[in-house]
C-alpha cells in the first residue's frame, strides 16, 4: 500500500508552525518528503525551527490577522518555493476567562485569529488550488468545539465556527479535487499541560480512557495522512483526535 505519509515534492503552509503542535506538523511533513513554509509573529521560533528541520524548511514572519498581507505571502511562496499543496491552519489563540468577564474586544479578537483569519488565508490560497484541480486544506480546531467546557467561550465559539467553515468550503470546493477537512485535537502535551498542577492533571487523565496526554507527533500524524493521496476520498470531515476524552 505504501507509505501513507508520502508527501514527495509537495509544498505545504503551516501557520503557527515555530513551536508546539505546528511544529510537530511541519517535522512529520518534512520526514514524510514535503517542502514546509512555516509562519508566525516571532522570529526567533521560526528560526530555532528551521535551525532542527533543515533545508526543506522555508521561515516567513508574518502575523495571520494582517490580512492585507495574505496575498503578498501567498505570491511569494508560489514563486520562490512551487504550488502550494497543502494548507495547514493552525496559528491561533486561547483564553480561560470567565465568560462574565470576557470584554467584547477580547472575545472579538479571539473570533478574528482563529477563524476570521483562516478564511481569509484559506480563500487566497484556494484561488491558487481550485484552478489547479488539487490541494489539501486541514483546519486545527479542537475538542472545544465538541463539548462545552467552561471559561472558554470565545475560544470554543471560533473553533465550533471553523467546524462550519470547514464543511461550507468543502461542499462549495470539493468538486474541484481539493479536500478540506479538519481535525479537533483534545488535551495534547504540546506546551499546553506543562504548567498544570498535578491535581489538574490527575482529573483531566480521568477524562481519557487512553490515560495519558497526547503529543504532538499524534497529530501531526493524522494531518499528514490527511495531506496525503492515502486520504484522497476524505473531505468536509472533522476527526477528533483526544484519547477518546468523555
Amino acid at each position: 500500500m505504501g507509505n501513507i505519509f508520502n508527501l514527495t515534492n509537495k509544498v505545504a503552509l503551516v501557520t503557527g508552525g515555530g513551536s508546539g503542535i505546528g511544529l510537530g506538523i511541519a517535522r512529520q511533513f518534512i520526514h514524510s518528503g514535503a517542502k514546509v513554509v512555516i509562519t508566525g509573529r516571532n522570529p526567533e521560533k521560526l528560526q530555532e525551527a528551521r535551525n532542527e528541520l533543515g533545508e526543506n524548511c522555508f521561515v516567513i514572519q508574518n502575523d495571520v490577522t494582517d490580512k492585507s498581507s495574505h496575498p503578498a505571502l501567498i505570491r511569494q511562496i508560489e514563486n520562490e518555493i512551487g504550488p502550494i499543496d497543502v494548507l495547514v491552519n493552525n496559528a491561533g489563540m486561547h483564553s480561560k476567562v470567565s465568560s462574565l468577564e470576557m470584554e467584547d474586544d477580547a472575545f472579538q479578537k479571539i473570533i478574528d485569529i482563529n477563524l476570521n483569519s483562516v478564511f481569509a488565508l484559506s480563500r487566497e490560497v484556494l484561488k491558487m488550488m481550485v484552478p489547479r484541480g488539487r490541494g489539501s486544506v486541514i483546519n486545527i480546531s479542537s475538542m472545544s468545539a465538541l463539548y462545552g467546557l467552561p471559561q472558554i467561550a470565545a475560544y470554543s465559539s471560533s473553533k465550533t465556527a471553523l467546524l462550519g467553515l470547514t464543511r461550507a468550503l468543502a461542499s462549495e470546493f470539493s468538486y474541484s479535487g481539493v479536500r478540506i477537512n479538519a481535525i479537533a485535537p483534545g488535551f495534547i502535551a504540546a506546551g499546553m499541560t506543562d504548567n498544570l498542577p498535578q491535581e489538574n492533571k490527575d482529573a483531566i487523565l480521568a477524562r481519557i480512557p487512553l490515560g495519558h496526554f497526547g503529543t504532538a507527533d499524534d497529530v501531526a500524524e493524522l494531518v499528514a495522512f490527511l495531506a496525503s493521496e492515502r486520504a484522497s476520498y476524505i473531505t468536509a470531515q472533522v476527526i477528533s483526535i483526544d484519547g477518546g476524552v468523555v
